[in-house]
């Protein structure tokens, strides 16, 4: 069986044509990928993506405050739309690069990829930053930004456009300090006329920065026009207890389960770094685990969050062990996980995410070294208190009871399923009777039913084809969805309900898998489909239950060697690494799911060692973010659809028609 990297190979452009010449071949110089592709860079243009430009900021200060270099960090927002950072750190260096005589440290770093101090280690043991691209994609996709490095008692400054290079590197003069100042306003050509920073989401921002760092002091300033709520103008900003004072701060209006939390501090062993936490577990009312590396933070977890599960459930059971609790053995990792609150910070050399936009961390030594370095103190933390320990323990082992009497009550519930629930006749069942390990699939059309229904595992795979794009319930009315055939044959298939009267509990499989085509039109069905999962079932998203299939767009093919890509980025990286003869290259597009064969539909997209799936979350600090795009991409206000469009309509460079 090939593996999933094997299957998405990825690759450069085009089948060759008679047309196809050298003057066809693009060289993009300087910065210009990042203007022409900037979503590649920042994942976008929306509201995120430019307040993802202020992080990259920030973080590079924070780096030196992490390093010891540097306490404070000034951040003013001004009426003109420019955003000022400065630290009382190192300086950005200011002498000619060796590789670059001609040019200073600082002309290189802000106008070339991959170019910073933090790729040998020697400047930076642990730091966000470790692309090297963050400073010069922030210039690329700035109308104006001015760099202020204060060293040596001298000040010098310069100045840069669009990422180009405005004025030589000037001496200002002498000064008493030292520092970098970086004063920039993203471009309305990439973002559009109307984008801004919104002071409560950058004041929330740096605040949480604040508390990964006990002691720094981040100095906010905010322009008094540009305020439209509660958020100060001026604010000095520090947590001297860090973490814990964060997640105080979060559960002070929520029942703990014991008085005092789990919080601390270890370096790893034999590495550089370590790792911060606090921990609580709580009655009732949301929770959630928020998560950083080198101040980064990661809202889609990743292996330092493995690590946390790792040592807090091996720790409770060795501990129910020791007390020799008759029911220790029924613990497992999501009882521990499923009523808890907390932070975890971890500082780590040479960090690996996915994607610039560092929202998952994927190193793969991370989960060892946290699960080492926090379980030994957890044990510690529960052997030094038995009164509160075996408070939790008791609230643990409770979860667990809760658990596996919800999975009994759901096997004897699917096992009669059929005779109690009028199931779609469309619907193609899975055979086993367990709700753990099965998974529905959510198909367009019935070409593509039948090829996912052969393509399938039959004993816990079950497939549900939908005719054509279904109700975009955001702008409809309870009637209109309950008479919507689709819409009710789904729920049907789920089992659970939906709205109010919506049973997380009775939902029939563990995984609900929207597989739709890699088209624009597959995207709509899926966007529908996602809509209302969120608008009606959201706790199935909150649960993880709902995720979104990767089929293959293209089948790249050269003589018996067939490799499948996802997009065009992905085919051009295939032909370019895994075809050095370039000759009798044959590239199929897929036109559906329905067009591909069985076999090719369960080893790319079904399988599960193949397959790429994606799971959808809202991010606990998103949530009113994601209702707002909701409502406006989705909602009932055609308007709010048509800004939207036209504020990014013009960042659009192809269109699949």
């Amino acid at each position: 069986m090939s593996s999933a990297n094997d299957l998405f190979k990825s690759s450069p452009n085009s089948v060759p044509t008679e047309s196809y010449n050298a003057s066809d071949i693009k060289i993009l110089e300087g910065l210009e990928p990042v203007r022409m592709r900037p979503g590649m860079y920042i994942g976008g243009t929306d509201e995120r993506a430019y307040h993802h430009l202020a992080s990259e900021i920030i973080d590079n200060s924070m780096d030196e405050v992490v390093a010891g270099h540097a306490d404070k960090i000034e951040i003013h927002l001004r009426s003109d739309g420019f955003l000022s950072v400065t630290d009382n750190g190192r300086g950005i260096p200011i002498d000619a690069h060796p590789q670059h005589k001609d040019k200073s440290a600082l002309e290189i770093i802000f106008t070339t990829l991959h170019a910073g101090g933090k790729f040998n280690g020697d400047a930076y043991q642990t730091s966000g930053g470790l692309h090297g691209v963050g400073s010069s994609v922030v210039n690329a996709l700035s109308e104006l930004l001015i760099v202020e490095v204060a060293r040596g008692k001298t000040l010098y400054r310069q100045s840069y456009a669009r990422g180009k290079t405005q004025t030589p590197l000037e001496t200002i003069g002498a000064v008493n300090k030292r520092g970098t100042t970086v004063i920039f306003k993203p471009d309305f050509q990439i973002f559009g006329a109307s984008a801004k920073f919104k002071p409560a989401r950058l004041y929330k921002a740096i605040k949480s920065k604040a508390y990964l760092h006990k002691g720094v002091k981040l100095i906010w300033k905010c322009d008094a026009d540009l305020i439209k709520d509660d958020t100060p103008e001026n604010d000095v900003i520090c947590f001297p207890n860090g973490l814990k004072d964060y997640l105080s701060e979060n559960i002070k209006n929520l029942d703990a389960i014991t008085p005092d939390m789990f919080s601390g501090e270890a370096d790893f062993a034999g590495h550089i770094g370590k790792a911060q936490w606090a921990m609580s577990w709580i009655d009732y009312g949301e929770v959630h685990i928020s998560s950083y590396c080198n101040t980064i933070p990661t809202p889609l977890g990743g292996t330092h969050e493995q690590g946390l599960r790792n040592a807090l459930s091996k720790g409770l059971k060795n501990y129910a062990t020791l007390r020799n609790h008759k029911k220790a053995a029924l613990i497992a990792p999501e009882d521990v996980m499923v009523r808890i609150m907390g932070v975890l910070s971890v500082f780590i050399r040479e960090p690996e995410f996915q994607g610039q936009t560092k929202e998952r961390l994927a190193s793969s030594d991370a989960t060892a070294m946290v699960e080492r370095a926090m379980r030994d103190r957890f044990e510690s933390w529960l052997t030094e208190d038995s009164n509160r320990s075996d408070i939790l323990l008791e609230f643990i082992i409770e979860r667990a009871e809760e658990r596996l009497r919800k999975r009994k009550d759901k096997d004897v519930n699917r096992a009669s399923a059929t005779k109690r629930l009028r199931l779609p006749g469309k619907l193609a069942d899975c055979s086993d009777q367990s709700q753990e390990g099965t998974e529905l699939f959510l198909v367009e059309g019935d070409s593509a039913g039948g090829s996912a229904k052969q393509a399938r595992n039959r004993k816990t795979q079950a497939i549900l084809p939908l005719r054509g794009k279904i109700l975009n319930v955001a702008g409809a009315t309870a009637e209109k969805m309950y008479a919507n055939q689709e819409l009710s044959d789904l729920v049907l298939a789920l089992g659970c309900g939906m709205g109010k009267k919506c049973n997380p509990d009775a939902l029939r499989y563990e995984k609900v898998i929207i597989m739709t085509d890699a088209d624009v039109d597959g995207a709509h069905i899926a966007s529908l489909l996602v809509t209302f999962f969120y608008r009606e079932l959201r706790t199935l998203i909150d649960r993880g239950h709902i995720y979104l299939a990767v089929p293959p767009l293209y089948r790249i093919t050269q003589g018996g060697k067939s490799l499948y890509a996802r997009d065009d980025k992905h085919k051009n990286e295939i032909i370019a690494k895994e075809f050095k003869n370039k000759k009798n290259i044959e590239i199929s597009r897929f036109k559906g799911l329905g067009e591909m064969m069985p076999v090719q539909l369960r080893e790319t997209t079904m399988h599960p060692k193949n397959r790429i799936l994606i799971r959808l979350t809202i991010p606990f600090d998103e949530r009113e973010e994601t209702e707002d795009i909701v409502e406006r991409l989705m909602g009932k206000k055609p308007e709010l659809r048509y800004e939207y469009i036209t504020q990014n309509a013009a960042f659009v460079n192809e269109l699949d028609i």
